[in-house]
């Protein structure tokens, strides 16, 4: 079943609302960096939060989402687009701790509760717009939430969930925005809530295959839904990009490593891509700096 997310909107267009699938992603994130259980319930939790904020945006615009929490995994680091597109990576991928206390993975201890959540947007202008909360959970789906209720000013409900198999591939990911929009009354904001806290955990949602349409209309009633989006894993680095990246570093930082190692790798944060440079493509690197 391929991935994608959907967009609509409830009462009259007081209620928006983004649902993703994001099973494949999550695990090539996984399988690209090694991700160990853990990592790859918090980096799958951040990427389906990422695709739908992406989502949200137009054209070329995209943006880039750090959570950094003081916890064990380091920075987790979203890449999305309005496109769909999404890559990520967490600076340590084999972080392992011992269960919560409801036997699930412990994101929250992962992530920790000493830091910030920042999303950068680059909205085509001069300087990309940023905006940043404190970190509340750690379980990244309340501090979404929180984000876009203090950062954003629009009351939200954000529920994330990955599931694991035992062989630690990823067997559902996904998750839902739904946003109120001035003008939606008490008794209606009243009955979502109460929907929203007997509802299944969203990886559960996500493992029954249920296609999304029917499950939003399922929590919402009448959903008017405005476009289906396709969500993949898409790195934009390449080697003329890794070129420049070393050409840029100068002539002396190229000739010492001509002279000590010989050679260079450069690995891509984001997809794990290694680029390799021999002594003759290091000389022609230089060749082109010097001209």
């Amino acid at each position: 079943m391929g991935d994608y997310m959907i967009r609509g909107t409830a009462l009259e267009g007081k209620i928006r609302a983004f649902v993703a699938r994001t099973t494949n992603l999550t695990e090539e994130l996984r399988r690209r960096h090694g991700m160990g259980p853990l990592a790859t319930a918090a980096m799958g939790r951040a990427a389906a939060a990422g695709a739908m904020m992406g989502y949200m945006l137009k054209g070329e615009e995209k943006l880039t989402i750090r959570i950094k929490g003081g916890g064990p995994i380091g920075q987790i680091v979203v890449d999305a687009n309005a496109r769909g597109e999404v890559r990520g990576y967490v600076d340590e991928p084999g972080v392992d701790l011992p269960l919560n206390e409801h036997g699930k993975l412990d994101v929250a201890g992962a992530v920790g509760t000493d830091g910030f959540l920042y999303v950068i947007k680059d909205l085509g202008m001069r300087d990309p717009y940023g905006g940043s909360v404190p970190i509340i959970s750690g379980e990244l789906g309340e501090d979404f939430t929180y984000y876009f209720a203090q950062s954003e000013q629009t009351p939200s409900a954000v529920a994330l969930g990955v599931l694991i198999n035992p062989d630690h591939s990823v067997r559902a990911a996904g998750g839902f925005i739904l946003q109120l929009l001035p003008g939606v009354p008490e008794e209606e904001i009243d009955l979502l809530e109460r929907q929203l806290s007997v509802l299944p955990p969203v990886s559960k949602i996500m493992e029954s295959g249920v296609e999304l349409e029917d499950f939003l209309e399922g929590l919402l009633g009448k959903v008017q839904v405005s476009e289906r989006q396709p969500v993949e894993f898409r790195c934009n680095c390449s080697l003329e990009r890794v070129e420049r990246t070393l050409i840029s570093m100068g002539p002396k930082e190229i000739e010492r490593l001509l002279r000590e190692d010989g050679c260079a790798e450069v690995v891509c944060h984001f997809c794990n891509e290694a680029y390799q440079f021999g002594p003759d493509e290091l000389k022609s690197l230089l060749n082109r700096h010097n001209h």
